[in-house]
């Protein structure tokens, strides 16, 4: 069975992740996107910007892809997290409309 491929704004929203370009991964999502990190929300740009220089780009986080599942309209992507923060496995959901992220929802 073919392995998914990444929709353009998530590979967008990753590669931007990992060069350390917050203005570049901001732009991949909408206007009112969200980012829900275990349970917490950051909504809009702003809120995602805040949350990012804390925890993820602030913390030169590395992102390397091992699986791409579609489940329904939201793509989960299995990464190898690396940086100066939590580093691990992870499971990013995301919800695309149009040719933003409405939704990236970190789940395991």
């Amino acid at each position: 069975m073919p392995t998914p491929s990444l929709p353009a704004p998530v590979d967008r929203a990753l590669r931007a992740a990992n060069g350390g370009d917050i203005d570049g991964f901001l732009a991949a999502f909408a206007d009112d996107g969200a980012v829900n990190d275990w349970g917490r929300e950051f909504r809009g740009r702003e809120e995602i910007r805040e949350w990012s220089d804390a925890e993820f780009i602030g913390r030169q986080v590395t992102l390397e892809v091992t699986a791409v599942r579609a489940q329904g309209a939201t793509t989960v992507v299995s990464l190898q997290v690396g940086g100066n923060g939590y580093t691990g496995p992870s499971d990013f959901a995301f919800t695309v409309e149009g040719d933003r992220i409405a939704l990236m929802r970190i789940t395991g």
